[in-house]
């Protein structure tokens, strides 16, 4: 029997039960992908991260990688942030991905700051998906690798939402993005990913790699304070710096353990 250590962090949380839980799960060595997809299946949580040290590595402390229950993803930034948190000695870790680059997370007063790239979308019609999202997005965006983004003309519009996810999870692994101008904030988002096995995900740091610099240029400011309104909810600074993306959030330890293998 093998004993991993376990570590389930809120990240994004400004108060007990909200953000966006993750596993954290630091290894020695990678296992198989096959036991790490089974064992983010058995987390059942919308992402675990594995890590594993990389001392010979001048750019990066540890290699970083992402699973939801169903699939290896490209970009976690929840599941780093909460990496950070768990694994930070000094004032800052880095993250060595295989489709993201180097990730970096600092500390910031009593939270942290993730330092992610900025992705621009670009306009395109979007019949299926908009149908099975519901609402009446006024404006659809596309980046390619999956990601659609619909603008939503008020808070309550985004709220409202009820998405079909049956009809969705045909359309495949696609992140889609309901936005709008937020009541007590700048900007407010609930992200959906059924076809990646998260019906909706409670905060997402990747999805505000594309709404930050879409909002910045809307709103002709760079730094933008953002809500998630999913059930749990979240609250995140987002600030555009060049061609790079910082967010900010806290973080929360909610249980510590062991995975036994």
């Amino acid at each position: 029997m093998t004993s991993l250590p376990f570590t389930q962090v809120d990240a994004f949380a400004d108060a007990p039960f909200t953000g966006n839980p993750a596993a954290v799960m630091p290894l020695d060595a990678w296992l198989d992908d096959a036991t790490l997809q089974a064992i983010a299946q058995e987390n059942n949580l919308s992402e675990t991260a594995f890590t594993v040290a990389t001392p010979d590595d001048p750019d990066a402390d540890y290699a970083l990688r992402w699973f939801t229950p169903t699939l290896e993803v490209k970009l976690c930034g929840h599941a780093t942030l909460a990496s950070g948190h768990v694994l930070m000695e000094g004032d800052a870790v880095r993250f060595r991905t295989r489709h993201a680059g180097i990730l970096t997370v600092s500390r910031d007063g009593q939270g942290y700051a993730l330092s992610l790239p900025a992705w621009t979308m670009t306009p395109r019609d979007l019949p299926d998906l908009a149908e099975g999202l519901g609402g009446a997005p006024i404006e659809s965006y596309w980046r390619d690798g999956g990601y659609s983004l619909f603008l939503f003309p008020d808070e309550a519009a985004v709220r409202a939402l009820t998405p079909d996810f049956a009809t969705l999870r045909g359309q495949g692994d696609v992140m889609l993005i309901a936005t709008a101008p937020g009541a007590d904030s700048d900007i407010v988002s609930r992200v959906f990913v059924p076809g990646g096995g998260v019906d909706e995900d409670p905060v997402t740091g990747s999805a505000h790699c594309l709404l930050t610099p879409f909002w910045a240029e809307r709103l002709g400011k760079t730094r933008i304070s953002a809500v998630q309104a999913s059930a749990r909810g979240g609250r995140l600074g987002c600030a555009l710096e060049g061609d790079r993306v910082i967010l900010t959030g806290a973080c929360r330890t909610v249980i510590e353990g062991r995975f036994l293998l």
